[in-house]
């Protein structure tokens, strides 16, 4: 077993929470038990989630997509978000949310896990929310076409692949941010980028980032947002090798 504290200062630590000005709540959302022994990771806090968190008996829960959003204002706990908040209290379960320092983190994060799937190199922060980076950018050490580069994405990501074409070049740089990032691709025109990634694609940004000579990727909101806390459930099983805890990945069919 693990003492929860310790757990959640070594994970606030490790993703540097206080300097990021986020849209809720980073760390620790819903208090449970003082040690742990079992830990669930999942993108998204939700019915299914918790669910399943209760019926593998998990002591933690650790999402990228916590309960508590600043969009959201004040919230009573009825209806379905009772649903959601309810049984984590009543089984004593940890639930910890981290967001955008999960989103921005060089080694662990959901852009910069992506980024080495897919072959991308020579990763750097990239984007900016409030001072601090939401993604990373690289390179293609050879280059990839566009129709390779879809397959590649789709294969990855186990989701279809919208992309705005501005031509069929080969492309050598692209700038990731994982999610709804979806006006963010005009940051590649100063970073002289050659293409961007992210989960969401508005339909006026298909067509400006054509205009403006920049592939444009969605590959989903969840799909793309997936592997943050893969590779956080992965470093605590290296580092805590000695302390017996068990892991559990719940995974989501939201297609979105």
């Amino acid at each position: 077993m693990i003492n929860t504290k310790d757990l959640v200062d070594y994970l606030n630590k490790l993703l540097n929470i206080y300097d990021y000005q986020d849209y809720g709540p980073n760390g620790l959302q819903i208090q449970g038990k003082s040690e742990i022994k079992k830990i669930a990771f999942a993108v998204s806090a939700t019915k299914d989630s918790i669910a399943k968190a209760v019926e593998i008996k998990a002591d933690m829960l650790i999402v990228h997509h916590g309960l508590f959003w600043k969009f959201h204002g004040p919230r009573a706990i009825k209806g379905s978000f009772y649903r959601r908040v309810a049984p984590l209290i009543k089984h004593d379960i940890n639930l910890l949310g981290y967001h955008l320092p999960l989103d921005g983190h060089m080694e662990y994060g959901n852009a910069a896990s992506l980024a080495k799937k897919i072959g991308l190199t020579s990763l750097l922060p990239f984007g900016d929310h409030k001072g601090m980076p939401t993604g990373v950018k690289g390179k293609f050490s050879q280059g990839v076409s566009p129709k390779e580069l879809i397959k590649r994405l789709s294969e990855v990501l186990e989701h279809p692949i919208m992309h705005s074409a501005p031509n069929d070049e080969i492309i050598k740089s692209m700038g990731i941010i994982t999610g709804g990032a979806n006006s963010d691709w005009r940051l590649c025109l100063s970073e002289n980028l050659d293409s961007y990634l992210t989960g969401e694609m508005s339909e006026h940004d298909w067509n400006e980032a054509q205009e403006d000579n920049i592939h444009y990727f969605a590959g989903g909101h969840h799909a793309t947002e997936k592997f943050g806390v893969q590779e956080l459930m992965k470093h605590l099983h290296e580092k805590y090798t000695d302390n017996e805890l068990e892991y559990f990945y719940i995974p989501s069919q939201n297609p979105a």
